[in-house]
């Protein structure tokens, strides 16, 4: 097996290719522009059942095999997919029980895509029988870099709650506490509401009820969806490497806003490499930072080598509110983020701009309007400098702060009867994140598992649910030496999401040196005031310190003169408490403060608005920065090298245009000097 796409000739450029939905005369049009555009990986075929299999049992090839041949002959490596993402009609209108149930028992029809059920046995069958097919008859083809399976698991459909998914769901549960009911009993806390359960037909999927659900069945039926999601991947992932077993599998994570439905971490040890989806909200002005974000969680995921982005919109989605284009120069900077990131290839959604069908409004590299076009004249500049740039391949990032991300936290606080609906696990992380963005801070994405004694300061945002094993292992960390910055409803829950008893934080009490005896969350539009001036909104606590030093007070509100942040002297090492929803000035504040104490500084002071990250060659002494300009004037910084995009010599200082990128290779001084400062470093290639 391999862990990257095969013959890659530099950084992946290109997008996914629909011809199927195009006369054939297009297709050599379709060739003729991807080498003007310097396209050199296409996804094919993920939503092209019907067209291959077009009766049971009925293959036909002859069209895809045209397609590959002429993207061979015109250098264009091929990212094929199983194209299951989309039962054809012929199978849901002879097998209607592969349909998808709701939680409200109605059965979803067929009519869009994802339309199956993935405990379904009829559809598990027929879709590794299709993927089995298509690399019986594409093993050998020489354009074949890499299998697609499936596509955006979970998006439409994150749960099936039909009677075959009761019977898995059970089967599940069985695997995870045994045969006895009474662990299960014990897990979910039954004794509450008499919930007690007797038999194992008694235990049902979480469908609409009176009142709120059982928060342990929920939580395991999180659980139980993304495993089955995820043996549904692996069983058309085996059929493929039966038959191909050097090709690598992949298939296109959902990692960015508003996609929660499956644990990645899980899911990111059975592919042969990580590649991801982002779309930014179109009308966050910060909408980069974000991405960033999202970048440095796909790295973490890949354990620090190089990830796909799978795709992202050259200009405005179609599925959005309000689907604004990409202004001059963004879809430039967007891809320059990624591979400043750690990618090693950015790929969009789409190639050729639908004419036809549901996305027929969403943005491709070929807009409707042709090639004559902003975008087009965009994705062949880019094009252009990512041939320039193939030294950066198998390159890592360089990252001193680690940030603790786990999904069935991100579960658990989705749940209802919790203290307050205001407090979102993605956004609150994301905050922190952004503080750390603008001080120019690089940051790896790790589970609560991770080995954390590389880096320098550790961040576990609303880490809600964690297990005796990893309070531990963090605590250790603060106690040799490391320092940790824990936010508001962190160690409240074991990961049944029972609540540790004897005061909050729970698990991170001594490692703390505090005690909450209650919650004081705010109401909607409420603010309070803290004396080092700043304010906070959504959550506060009644806080006793208990060994730990008191480095704000609330001065207004119910809380007033009780404490807010807390910083407290664990063996070696530091714990620092953010006990409220701080306001974004005081979270740089707060992380400035923070980070000078564990000695981790930006990559290269920056002005504001100009993002730097410096990718490393893992065996040599070769470093590079890529800098992206966010702003509307020209920036300028320390740094000695040569610009790899257009060949000059940078002696002292770099000048990065408006709104541009450029992209250094460091002298070996310089990059000497930043090893030297960054010595104890974690080494980002990790397996988790």
């Amino acid at each position: 097996m391999r862990d990257w796409p095969l013959a890659m000739p530099g950084p992946g450029w290109g997008g996914d290719y629909n011809p199927e939905q195009w006369p054939e005369d297009v297709w050599i049009d379709d060739i003729r522009l991807m080498r003007r555009a310097g396209v050199n990986l296409a996804t094919v075929g993920v939503f092209s059942w019907a067209l291959i299999e077009v009766a049971e049992g009925r293959f036909e090839f002859g069209w895809l095999d045209r397609v590959l041949d002429l993207l061979h002959d015109g250098g264009v490596r091929v990212d094929l997919a199983t194209a299951t993402a989309a039962p054809p009609p012929w199978l849901t209108a002879r097998r209607p029980e592969v349909l998808p149930v709701r939680a409200d028992g109605a059965r979803l029809w067929p009519g869009s895509r994802q339309s199956y059920c993935p405990t379904s046995t009829v559809y598990r069958d027929k879709a590794v029988g299709l993927a089995r097919r298509i690399a019986e008859h594409y093993r050998d083809h020489p354009a074949l870099a890499c299998w697609h399976v499936g596509n955006e698991y979970g998006c439409h459909v994150p749960r099936c709650y039909c009677d075959r998914c009761t019977v898995a769901f059970r089967e599940w549960l069985r695997a995870r506490y045994g045969d006895d009911l009474k662990a299960l009993n014990e897990a979910w806390a039954t004794a509450f509401w008499s919930q007690h359960y007797t038999s194992w037909s008694q235990v049902l999927t979480p469908r609409i009820t009176p009142a709120f659900h059982n928060p342990g069945l929920l939580l395991d039926f999180d659980r139980f969806g993304s495993d089955a999601l995820l043996a549904l991947f692996r069983a058309e992932r085996d059929a493929l490497r039966d038959v191909t077993p050097d090709v690598p599998v992949t298939t296109n994570f959902m990692v960015m806003r508003g996609f929660s439905a499956v644990d990645y971490w899980s899911w990111a040890r059975e592919v042969d490499f990580v590649s991801v989806d982002h779309y930014p909200t179109a009308e966050d002005p910060e909408r980069h930072i974000e991405l960033a974000f999202s970048a440095d969680l796909a790295r973490g995921l890949a354990g620090g080598r190089p990830w796909l982005l799978m795709e992202h919109a050259p200009s405005a989605v179609n599925w959005q509110p309000r689907n604004i284009a990409k202004r001059p120069g963004e879809l430039r900077r967007n891809a320059f983020q990624h591979l400043a990131r750690g990618a090693d290839g950015t790929l969009f959604f789409q190639w050729r701009a639908s004419r036809a069908g549901a996305e027929r409004f969403h943005s491709a590299m070929v807009p409707h309007a042709g090639e004559d076009t902003k975008i087009f004249r965009e994705v062949c500049r880019v094009g252009a400098e990512y041939r320039k740039l193939g030294e950066l391949l198998g390159s890592a990032v360089d990252a001193s702060v680690a940030m603790v991300f786990d999904w069935p936290s991100w579960w658990a606080l989705q749940q209802p009867s919790l203290p307050t609906a205001d407090l979102d696990y993605r956004e609150h992380a994301l905050a922190l994140y952004r503080a750390l963005w603008q001080a120019g801070i690089t940051v790896d994405f790790v589970p609560p598992s991770a080995e954390l004694s590389g880096y320098r300061l550790v961040l576990l945002p609303a880490l809600h649910l964690v297990s005796d094993m990893d309070a531990r292992r963090i605590d250790n960390y603060v106690l040799g030496g490391g320092h940790a910055l824990v936010t508001c409803f962190s160690g409240i829950a074991d990961e049944r999401g029972q609540v540790r008893l004897g005061g909050y934080p729970g698990a991170f009490r001594d490692l703390l040196g505090v005690r909450t005896e209650e919650f004081f969350p705010l109401g909607a539009g409420e603010r309070v005031t803290l004396d080092d001036g700043g304010t906070a909104t959504v959550w506060t606590e009644l806080l006793h310190p208990d060994g730990a030093e008191v480095l704000a007070s609330y001065t207004d509100g119910a809380l007033a003169g009780m404490p807010a942040v807390t910083r407290h002297a664990r063996g070696s090492g530091l714990a620092w408490y953010l006990a409220c929803g701080l306001d974004e000035a005081g979270l740089r504040r707060l992380l400035a403060r923070v980070c000078g104490a564990a000695r981790v500084w930006p990559a290269v002071p920056a002005p504001p608005g100009v993002e730097v990250v410096r990718r490393r060659a893992p065996d040599a002494d070769v470093s590079w920065l890529t800098v992206i300009n966010h702003t509307d004037r020209d920036a300028r910084l320390p740094a000695r090298g040569v610009d790899l995009l257009t060949g000059t010599e940078i002696r002292d200082e770099a000048t990065v245009p408006a709104g541009g990128c450029v992209v250094i290779r460091e002298t070996p001084a310089g990059a000497a000097r930043a090893a030297d400062r960054d010595r104890g470093r974690v080494n980002s290639r990790k397996e988790y």
